[in-house]
């Protein structure tokens, strides 16, 4: 089969292929293609389109800083909206010409000879000479490991992949999960529901959403006053930087925050037992923060019912629970979260020695160089890659941090004329110990709770032990020495000057 040579092969078309397609034509590198499995852009924010999806950081912050958006109508947005903001940026940035929907990658492997990535997707084969990964991390949903779950005779459906054809009303339904989606999805469904069971396994802090609407005045005001809404996303984005302490450094620090979730069950709930019952026994942070102002009141709803008692089985009608209590439910939601200390895109890179980064993960955990680079895997880049998440602030700024030190990476290989560069294995394995050295101290791995961020080695190799201006200034340049650099071969020079 031909190849269809390209520079760039970005994979996927949400927030982080998005800006990788128009960071790449800023600095002039027009040729590239976006692969995305989908049928538009948007990635996490097209997919998940459940009852009450919305973004817990306010939108002020979660958006490009390049393509602000004085439009938001209050000040943390819901997934409509959001995907609106995708959508409206990608149709202004001139990329779209080059984005191919509906088409998965099959496999990228590295072709030492031709020191391009050959990438096998559903629609054709690309050569390229970098790859970016913007796949992402919560692109994969994660179902649990339940006895009989494949029996259920009802609906089942995870919350990623909402089901909008089953009406909900008037029926029983069971959420298995009381993480971020659950949290939104139980106060949007609950009133409509014949009766609904909330299945927790560990209970959740979940503070108030400080959510209000923007008037026309103050929308119209930062459409039109020079420095305004950078004014407002300065201050959120320090505000937000202020927990960063109690996460890494002092746990005491964040005893305001712990309050003030606890005086949201006290507000929310009046039922001691019940109180009691989704009361967090760990430290506030140690899993991730909640915000809902309606979450407690429809657990506290007398047509809800929170199931504490571990899950036995999945039977064809309904739920067993470890103590023989069996419940029945004509609706199954699955709100279990996704895959993300095994990211599944790294099943299809295969390096430089023919081994899969699946396989390589499997063995040592996740791990990358400033979470962009991985020793074997030559011109791969990752955006958002291990070790980059964060419990408190905006991905965006992450994202648009990686994007930096990957731009200047293309510039430097165009600009002293490298085929290949390569981070060491010295250089990764350095930044790893670094990254997990910080961790020992932070709240994620002594704050006496299990978490998503753990990987089974018992590493967080999801979040960022810092805070996210360390981080953009250890990305605000590519750094050569820290990678093994070859020259370009003749056929790929040639094809470069073509």
């Amino acid at each position: 089969m031909t190849s269809i040579l390209v520079d760039h092969l970005v994979i996927g078309a949400g927030f982080s292929g998005l800006c990788a397609a128009i960071k790449l034509q800023e600095t002039g590198e027009r040729d590239f293609v976006v692969i995305e499995r989908g049928s538009d852009v948007g990635g996490t924010w097209r997919d998940n389109t459940y009852p009450g999806a919305a973004c817990d950081v306010p939108s002020q912050l979660y958006s490009f800083s390049f393509a602000p958006n004085p439009d938001w109508p209050k000040s943390f947005s819901e997934q409509p909206e959001i995907q609106a903001y995708i959508k409206r940026v990608a149709d202004e940035s001139g990329t779209l010409d080059r984005f191919v929907f509906d088409t998965s990658v099959e496999e990228a492997r590295w072709d030492g000879d031709a020191q391009r990535w050959t990438v096998r997707t559903s629609g054709a084969t690309y050569s390229a000479r970098t790859v970016i990964s913007g796949a992402g991390a919560l692109s994969s949903p994660k179902l649990p490991d339940i006895a009989g779950i494949d029996s259920f005779e009802g609906t089942l459906f995870h919350s990623a992949e909402w089901d909008h054809e089953t009406d909900l009303t008037g029926k029983r339904v069971a959420i298995i999960g009381t993480g971020a989606s659950s949290i939104q999805i139980v106060p949007a469904i609950q009133k409509k529901v014949a009766h609904l069971d909330v299945y927790q396994r560990t209970a959740p802090y979940v503070i108030p959403r400080n959510d209000r609407s923007y008037s026309k005045l103050e929308r119209l005001a930062l459409a039109k006053v020079p420095g305004l809404q950078k004014a407002y996303r300065t201050a959120i984005y320090w505000a937000r930087e202020g927990y960063v302490p109690g996460f890494t450094l002092a746990p005491k620090l964040a005893l305001p925050a712990q309050k003030m979730a606890l005086a949201n069950i006290a507000k929310g709930i009046k039922d001691p037992a019940l109180r009691a019952a989704v009361t967090p026994t760990y430290q506030i942070g140690c899993k991730r923060i909640l915000i809902s102002n309606t979450y407690y009141p429809a657990l506290a709803a007398d047509n809800c019912e929170v199931v504490t008692d571990a899950i036995a089985e999945v039977t064809p009608t309904g739920i067993v629970t470890a103590d023989g209590t069996a419940r029945d439910v004509d609706v199954l939601i699955i709100a279990t979260g996704f895959h993300t200390t095994e990211l599944p895109i790294a099943e299809k890179i295969i390096g430089k020695d023919g081994t899969p980064l699946a396989q390589r993960w499997e063995e040592t955990g996740m791990s990358a160089y400033k979470g962009a680079s991985v020793a074997g895997f030559p011109n791969f880049f990752f955006v958002v890659g291990p070790n980059t998440g964060l419990g408190h602030s905006s991905m965006v700024f992450m994202i648009e941090s990686q994007m930096s030190y990957i731009i200047d990476a293309v510039r430097t290989m165009r600009r002293e004329d490298l085929g290949a560069v390569e981070v060491t294995e010295t250089a990764e394995r350095t930044w790893s110990a670094d990254i997990q050295r910080r961790m020992k101290r932070t709240v994620w791995s002594n704050g006496g709770c299990a978490s998503w961020y753990l990987d089974k080695h018992g590493n967080n190799t999801t979040l960022w032990p810092r805070t996210t201006f360390a981080f953009r200034g250890k990305t605000a340049s590519f750094d050569p020495d820290a990678y093994t650099v070859s020259a370009p071969n003749q056929l790929d020079r040639e094809a470069a000057h073509s």
